[in-house]
């Protein structure tokens, strides 16, 4: 295959034959956290893997648009563990963000972003996982290729300036506002689980019910891309909406795509237990539980031993 730019995509080009072992099967969808919340086929994995088939045989040019399609990614790989094909999706997408920085393109999907209130007090620098923030010419800045999106550097700020602009679901205001929703409209509401998505999907997530079969139901689940972000505003809002509890699911410590989340997500929740028993309330209310990739049955059991839990507690009061 000839391309009529070989020199653009110098990152891009070692993946041609791959990008074309791609047989656009969409198994990758399924998995694929974005296009579950957005629904469109231009935010999933595979559309990813064509724009990029298209970037590098000339057949696309490079364009804003096209570089925020490469841009959105949680890198929780999910789309790599149920492809037919073998092929290693997050690290063509690195590559094609390599050449697209370099002409000029920064996304910035995904990425975290970083506004004027900057303090440059330089805590999202050594909390950062993947070494993807640093001091620049312009303050605090994010290395848009080493950027996972996990949102590390999001919760350790103390001056709100790091933000990812477009967070799919995953963000503080998107949890708390769809907790908050549930606890109103359902009428045998108890639990908010906040489950990190190496926990949730795909098994338990594709085993679950339509909202139309459980509409009374005593829980839900909510996805952010690492527990190690939840702040202890979004773990305390389900309680402002009369929550019995919440449960958080965390991967085991060493077993973290972002290295420390299990332990900064124990280390939030033991805080608000703290915050709670100063209120006298029990504070086994807030709960952290470890789930092994994808480990559905135990994931269950742990939120069926909580919900039993909380019905021994009774609610709030």
């Amino acid at each position: 295959m000839e391309t009529k730019h070989p020199t653009r995509f110098n990152h891009l080009k070692k993946w041609e034959s791959t990008l074309a072992a791609c047989i656009r099967c969409g198994y990758c969808y399924e998995h694929c956290p974005l296009f579950k919340y957005t629904g469109w086929e231009s935010d999933a994995p595979r559309a990813k893997i064509i724009t990029a088939f298209g970037l590098l045989t000339g057949e696309l040019e490079p364009s804003e648009t096209a570089a925020n399609k490469l841009f959105n990614c949680f890198y929780c790989k999910r789309c790599e563990a149920a492809c037919s094909s073998g092929v290693s999706l997050t690290d063509i997408f690195t590559d094609a963000r390599k050449d697209l920085v370099e002409m000029g393109y920064a996304g910035p999907g995904t990425t975290a972003v970083t506004d004027l209130t900057c303090a440059q007090c330089l805590l999202c620098v050594a909390a950062c996982p993947h070494e993807a923030r640093f001091h620049g010419e312009n303050g605090i800045e994010t290395d848009l290729v080493k950027c996972q999106s996990c949102g590390t550097c999001v919760s350790v700020c103390p001056a709100n300036a790091v933000n990812i602009l477009h967070t799919f679901g995953t963000g503080k205001e998107d949890l708390t506002q769809a907790s908050a929703r549930f606890l109103d409209t359902h009428a045998s509401a108890k639990a908010i689980v906040f489950a990190c998505n190496w926990s949730y999907y795909p098994d338990l997530q594709a085993s679950r019910l339509p909202e139309s079969e459980t509409h009374d139901k005593e829980y839900d689940i909510y996805v952010n891309m690492c527990a190690g972000r939840l702040e202890p505003e979004t773990l305390m809002a389900p309680f402002l909406n009369h929550a019995w509890g919440v449960l958080v699911a965390c991967c085991p410590e060493d077993d973290c795509q972002h290295k420390n989340g299990g332990k900064r997500s124990k280390q939030q929740v033991k805080r608000i237990q703290s915050i709670l028993e100063n209120l006298d309330i029990d504070p086994e209310r807030v709960q952290v539980v470890e789930i092994p990739d994808g480990d559905k049955t135990l994931f269950q059991a742990e939120i069926d031993t909580f919900i039993d839990h909380l019905n021994t507690l009774g609610p709030v009061t």
